[in-house]
């Protein structure tokens, strides 16, 4: 995400600019209230947003107050002394946009989270029920949804599902509840399932790849904190400045032919003494001292810009992986070919 002052953010944007601004050990405290699906949108958009200009910050931050401000007071006085005090504090029209989205906020719609669910999948936990039960979770579905479901049932059942959505009008809150309880239940483990069965860690891993070095790093940082374990999932599938070290010194001269010196001497500020050795291994004497000599007289070099060469370097490698041009082992499995 990058977005330009005065353009709208969506809900979920706000809140990865919001988890960003107050960094890996608070957000990582926030995600621990959330559920897998939440958390794994959260950091798909996180790892989506470029930049966040200081007014956007702002805005964020501001109406995230006002917001917690809301709450706080419907929980001690309900909606219309919430109104009365926001009104004190930010004037009457600030008040009802607040209250407003709060409100729709907390209307949950029916069945959300079967939404989320393939139907195909959905199919195998309701086309026993009985036909009044399909005919409401399908009332709430897509038409896209319940249409490859319908479509599956028995041809003897089809219609009567059909009518009876059709005949539908008003239905108790209190069995919509018990329904949703009881599905929710049986969705439970195919839901857990799902997280790492549809390739969620790779849509991940695949937008890591490609955003700057400083969201990577942030985005790791918090996954390692909240889910240590899918966290180095990630991060084995991944190829970051420091796994230089994984490839042998003929992957190395071939990624170093395609790297700009200035780029290189940047780079090497800001890593370890480990992958300076790797890297001036595989240089020729005479270039080595001269990277040396540039990283010596360059001075204080920002971390962005570290950040950025380290970036160009590791483009270049995945580049270079690619085109077959060398073969990167991931997750310790056989050596590099080369």
């Amino acid at each position: 995400m990058s977005k330009e002052s005065g353009e709208k953010l969506t809900g979920v944007q706000k809140a990865a600019v919001l988890l960003i601004v107050l960094g890996p050990e608070k957000s990582a405290t926030i995600f621990k209230h959330l559920k897998d699906d939440e958390i794994e949108e959260l950091t798909l958009e996180i790892a989506n947003t470029r930049t966040i200009t200081p007014q956007m910050k702002e805005e964020v931050i501001e109406e995230f107050y006002q917001v917690c401000l809301a709450q706080q007071y419907i929980a001690e006085g309900g909606i219309n002394y919430a109104k009365e005090l926001l009104e004190k504090s930010f004037g009457e029209d600030k008040a009802k946009d607040v209250i407003g989205k709060l409100t729709a906020s907390l209307q949950v719609k029916p069945f959300e989270f079967v939404r989320k669910t393939d139907p195909s999948q959905l199919l195998n936990f309701i086309q026993d029920e009985h036909p009044q039960t399909i005919a409401l979770i399908l009332s709430y579905l897509s038409p896209a949804q319940s249409a490859l479901i319908i479509s599956a049932l028995a041809p003897d059942r089809q219609a009567d599902v059909a009518k009876r959505i059709a005949m539908m009008d008003r239905t108790s809150p209190d069995i919509i509840k018990e329904v949703e309880k009881v599905l929710e239940s049986k969705l439970a483990s195919l839901v857990n399932q799902d997280y790492t069965i549809i390739g969620g860690v790779d849509a991940v891993v695949e937008i890591l790849n490609t955003v700057d070095r400083g969201t990577e790093k942030h985005i790791m940082e918090t996954m390692e904190i909240e889910e240590p374990e899918l966290a180095d999932e990630i991060r084995k599938k991944m190829f970051v400045f420091e796994d230089i070290l994984l490839l042998d010194d003929r992957a190395i001269q071939r990624v170093l032919r395609d790297v700009d010196n200035s780029d290189l001497a940047i780079a090497l500020k800001g890593s370890n003494e480990e992958v300076q050795n790797a890297i001036f291994n595989n240089l020729s004497k005479r270039l080595a001292v001269m990277i040396k000599e540039d990283m010596e007289f360059m001075g204080p070099v920002r971390m962005k810009d570290v950040e950025e060469a380290q970036q160009k370097i590791v483009n270049i490698i995945r580049k270079l992986e690619d085109s077959a041009e060398i073969v990167i082992s991931r997750g310790g499995g056989d050596e590099i070919i080369v």
